[in-house]
């Protein structure tokens, strides 16, 4: 597979992983809508051929957006002709959440050393242990369904306070088409570190990674990564993929260790 290929590839089944509250496909562009909660979620997104000339689309899409109250946001991707991204920038849209897309075959991957894991077959029928064992006493414990508990301490984690976004987010999760692998480490019953992983097409992709401020460098977000990556390859997933803010050194570094390599990058261009 092409590169021009696989990066439609890992477009549409992140696509998948992370549904919208609203969404409109219009000649070819899916226009996306969720209060702002991520530029993700909230942009417009070109997955097809059009016919409609591009300066009536965009002012259609920036009537759309003004009609929500919120900014006409463009998502930019290494697939696009780059005459888009100059028009925009000759509109007055200006770039936001640089964001690096990293890839991995699982014969790169280098996981972080596991103590034990609990099997508990009652009531899960999905293979998944119940919680991982892994040194100085991390405990990840894994579910394969996404709950309200696990959101909402997702909520405190990633500081997600407007009540609107409190509202609507949860059923956003509750969408996702894909098979889950959901991860937490708890400490007197807390959430302090998250992590999603979602199927699709033999991948698997990290989401939510968050680790609480007074846990951090503690090995907690090696041991959620290596919980999810290890138990996604056990069904089957030869690839794994994530998306990373340009700057975060911290987790690009993490990643890396893993076994995770830079693909391509994408943007968002903002009115």
């Amino acid at each position: 597979m092409n590169d021009n290929a696989y990066i439609k590839l890992i477009e549409e089944i992140s696509l998948n992983a992370w549904p919208s509250h609203k969404m409109e496909l219009y000649d070819g562009w899916l226009i996306r809508f969720s209060h702002n909660y991520t530029h993700r979620t909230n942009s417009v997104t070109q997955v097809g051929a059009s016919l409609i000339p591009v300066e009536e689309k965009i002012a259609y899409c920036e009537k759309i957006y003004e009609n929500y109250h919120t900014p006409s946001i463009f998502k930019i991707s290494p697939l696009l002709d780059p005459s888009f991204d100059r028009l925009l920038q000759d509109k007055g849209y200006e770039i936001q959440h640089i964001t690096e897309v990293m890839t991995m075959d699982f014969r790169d991957f280098h996981p972080y050393p596991s103590v034990s894991a609990e099997y508990e077959y009652y009531g899960r029928n999905s293979g998944l242990p119940s919680f991982i064992v892994y040194p100085e006493d991390i405990i990840v414990f894994l579910q394969d369904r996404i709950t309200d508990e696990w959101i909402h301490s997702l909520f405190r984690l990633n500081g997600t306070t407007n009540p609107t976004l409190r509202r609507i987010v949860p059923s956003m999760f509750k969408a996702i088409p894909k098979e889950t692998i959901v991860a937490s480490i708890e400490i007197d019953g807390r959430m302090v570190a998250s992590g999603l992983g979602i199927m699709d097409r033999g991948h698997v992709g990290l989401y939510a990674i968050y680790v609480d401020a007074s846990c951090r460098h503690k090995n907690f977000a090696r041991a959620i990564c290596s919980a999810i990556l290890t138990e996604a390859q056990k069904k089957n997933a030869d690839r794994a993929y994530l998306q990373v803010v340009q700057g975060n050194t911290y987790a690009k570094h993490l990643y890396s260790t893993l076994g995770f390599r830079d693909f391509y990058t994408y943007w968002f261009r903002v009115k």
